[in-house]
């Protein structure tokens, strides 16, 4: 049973489309395409109480050679502009630095998610210059400014790791230099909604700053979704039905036309494609419908599709909104 049929009848579903319904935005339809998100797997350095993906260092899902290279064909023939590359670790991917590299090469935009403590470990230490060498956009997760939560959160060590690496990371220009930019990404210890996105970044770049003399561009604050690591976690506490309830009784229209479901693809490490990221975790397949492969869909035919929605989704029109991207307003 996956955490999607685990969720009572009630709030599966038929609540969020009755919601949409209910503001009239229903049924929830896609945009002309704009990015790819791409998971290159789930192999991971760290195992975080929060991840949504499950990731760790003993998974063994990882995107083969062929499988990235049918992707780069197609974002090339289709003139993809922007792509966001995810994982896991997605460095621990031996086709990474190729990846990113052939997508360069094209001019497309680069992101890339990055847990900060992969740049400091055996093998992969040369990574921060490489980056900056060639100017990827990094997004990289800090959900506090604090040694205590983000080492509950991440693992005992990983505050002072992400420190030395955001260090390290200024040092070669990031968040400093124009072209360089450095985005922390924030999401709650609990089960709570963020804060306000702009408040909060305000108090880390003061804190990171005077502590540690630490600069970044953006602060991302992302909700927990109520998949995963994060739906366990709520089950053993308790937690479950109110937090579900929580994110229903925040539910906040304004952010319905910004959700990046309606814009983006998201591509596993096999090369299936869904709405967003979390759908893939749900094995929630593109529009609902049977399991599409990224090289059998034309760009042209995404535009007013319908997206595939579940109970989660509320957890992305919560309050100010969340995404990939941040707060949606």
């Amino acid at each position: 049973m996956n955490d999607l049929q685990a969720i009572p009848a009630s709030i599966l579903e038929p609540s969020f489309n009755r919601a949409l319904k209910e503001k009239g935005l229903h049924p929830l339809r896609r945009v002309s395409l704009r990015e790819l998100q791409i998971n290159l797997g789930r192999l991971c350095n760290q195992a975080c109480n929060h991840c949504h993906v499950d990731a760790g260092p003993k998974r063994t899902e990882i995107m083969t050679w062929p499988t990235a290279n049918k992707i780069m064909e197609w974002a090339e023939k289709n003139k993809i502009q922007r792509v966001d590359i995810t994982g896991g670790a997605p460095e621990m991917n031996v086709n990474f630095r190729t990846m990113v590299d052939r997508f360069l090469s094209l001019g497309i935009q680069v992101t890339a998610r990055c847990n900060l403590s992969i740049l400091l470990e055996p093998g992969y230490t040369d990574i921060a210059p490489w980056y900056a060498q060639r100017k990827v956009h990094l997004a990289c997760s800090l959900p506090c400014y604090t040694e205590d939560n983000v080492d509950g959160q991440r693992g005992m060590g990983v505050f002072k790791k992400s420190i030395k690496a955001l260090q390290l990371l200024n040092r070669l220009g990031y968040g400093r230099s124009e072209g360089l930019i450095l985005d922390l990404v924030y999401n709650p210890g609990g089960a709570y909604l963020p804060p306000s996105q702009n408040e909060l970044e305000a108090q880390y770049k003061i804190r990171l700053n005077e502590d540690f003399g630490i600069v970044f561009n953006n602060l991302l604050t992302i909700t927990n979704l109520p998949i995963s690591r994060f739906y366990h976690y709520l089950e053993r506490t308790g937690q479950r039905v109110s937090y579900q309830r929580l994110l229903v009784d925040n539910f906040n229209a304004d952010t319905v036309s910004a959700l990046m479901c309606r814009y983006l693809i998201s591509v596993d490490w096999q090369g299936r494609i869904y709405d967003c990221d979390f759908n893939q975790m749900l094995d929630l397949p593109y529009g609902g419908s049977d399991k599409h492969y990224l090289w059998d869909l034309r760009p042209d035919d995404v535009c007013d599709k319908p997206v595939a929605v579940g109970a989660h989704c509320f957890a992305c029109t919560a309050g100010a909104g969340s995404s990939c991207g941040g707060a949606l307003g």
